[in-house]
């Protein structure tokens, strides 16, 4: 188990907020950072200290991706044209292991990728271990047939905790996937307010 994914239950109160929408997070029972001053803390943050929140929220919802990869997620979202705010989920939303848990293969972004590490996930019939894969909107994502019957999948397509969004197709008997179009950065479903303009306002300092 990674420490990334041990730490997952601490980012929602350390964020003051609960990320990922999960009944079970322990935001919902201590509204207040961790450690023994966390409801004592006060004080008006300042706009660099709002700037880096907005990017530590983005970055954990997405399955706590490293600095150095997000940096370069920014980077290739400036280097397009359009919006680059746009530009920024739309990558991030394009993602393999996204994608997996958009379709709720999966019930966390965090297994989605642990399902792709040891895979279980197939893209145009070739098993794809990459968690970080651009998928195309051309692309047929399936389960692996020795997998489709797995309790954690079967368990998570029934699950009424989210509802696929409109841009994801699922073909539930075979277990298939397909990105039906690049979302909006107004249609993914945030449980939570997310703010990537502040996102990009930080590393455009």
């Amino acid at each position: 188990m990674t420490k990334r994914l041990k730490s997952k239950h601490k980012v929602d109160r350390r964020l003051k907020a609960n990320i990922w929408g999960r009944p079970k997070s322990p935001f919902n029972s201590r509204a207040y950072p961790p450690g023994q001053h966390g409801q004592n803390k006060k004080g008006k943050p300042t706009d660099y200290g709002i700037q880096l929140q907005a990017k530590q929220k983005l970055k954990a919802y997405y399955g706590n991706i490293n600095e150095r990869q997000f940096r370069n997620i920014y980077r290739k979202a400036l280097s397009k044209k359009g919006d680059t705010t746009e530009n920024l989920i739309a990558i991030l939303e394009s993602r393999l292991d996204t994608v997996v848990y958009r379709a709720k293969l999966a019930p966390t972004v965090f297994s989605a990728r642990q399902m792709i590490n040891h895979g279980h996930i197939k893209v145009n019939k070739k098993r794809v271990n990459i968690s970080s894969y651009i998928v195309r909107g051309s692309d047929l994502i399936e389960v692996r047939d020795k997998s489709k019957k797995l309790n954690v999948i079967e368990g998570s397509i029934q699950s009424k905790e989210r509802e696929i969004p409109e841009y994801i197709q699922l073909d539930n008997k075979n277990k298939t996937v397909k990105l039906v179009r690049v979302p909006k950065f107004s249609e993914v479903p945030y449980p939570v307010i997310m703010e990537p303009n502040l996102v990009i306002e930080y590393y455009s300092r």
